[in-house]
């Protein structure tokens, strides 16, 4: 390896008391932080004191911004790399840079930390030994077809969905045929008004009628009885 070193931070999801005391070191030691959002990853810094410059570095620029990263690192810094919540990569920005950081042989770390859909998938009471993990859907072009293929997998499936699609997902399983299959929805993971929901297809779309959707969702699918 050569240069300075990337380390991928992961920050709470919901819960503050989540935040490691070794991603806290990590962040007062980096000389830069890349932040999916300064104002979001500007608040968790004031809160634990934590001074380091931040610089912005999402999905938008992350391509045009690559480039110089790189080379920054190669001049022997360490940038801490962090999204709004969780993990930087798992749906998140971070592959690019992670991906240009291996190919210019400098150092990355990722610190282990939070990460929404591992309670989601535990808490779910489905079989977690074999799990697909499939983050979001297409909005809507292949949105169907995906969703298909993964009814079709002989494992728990994992989704990512917004409060504001969840249902539509739920009805589009029905129309699918899997009415009957077994889901669990967890929504706030952490957070104070955390919750998990499970039963069928059917029976979930009766509850999201009844329960408007609120939060961000982890959507855990089982197999057909």
């Amino acid at each position: 390896m050569s240069g300075g070193k990337l380390v991928v931070v992961p920050t709470p999801v919901g819960n503050l008391g989540d935040m490691t005391q070794r991603a806290i070191d990590c962040l007062k030691e980096a000389h830069l932080v890349l932040a999916e959002d300064t104002r979001t990853t500007g608040k968790l810094l004031r809160h634990f004191g934590i001074d380091t410059p931040l610089r912005s570095f999402h999905q938008h620029n992350e391509h045009r911004a690559l480039e110089g990263v790189v080379r920054e690192l190669q001049g022997g810094i360490t940038l801490a790399l962090c999204s709004d919540a969780g993990t930087p990569g798992i749906s998140d920005p971070g592959f690019l840079l992670v991906r240009a950081c291996v190919d210019a042989s400098i150092d990355v770390e990722c610190l282990p930390g939070a990460t929404a859909f591992v309670p989601a998938l535990v808490t779910s009471g489905l079989p977690t030994d074999r799990f697909y993990f499939e983050g979001f859907l297409p909005h809507k072009k292949g949105r169907q077809k995906r969703l298909a293929a993964l009814l079709n997998m002989p494992c728990t499936v994992v989704l990512y969905e917004s409060p504001h699609r969840v249902a539509k997902l739920m009805a589009q399983m029905k129309d699918a045929g899997a009415g009957n299959r077994p889901v669990s929805l967890a929504r706030e993971i952490s957070k104070l008004h955390e919750e998990i929901v499970r039963g069928t297809v059917d029976e979930l779309m009766l509850h999201l009628e009844a329960h408007p959707a609120r939060g961000e969702y982890v959507v855990v699918i089982g197999l057909a009885p």
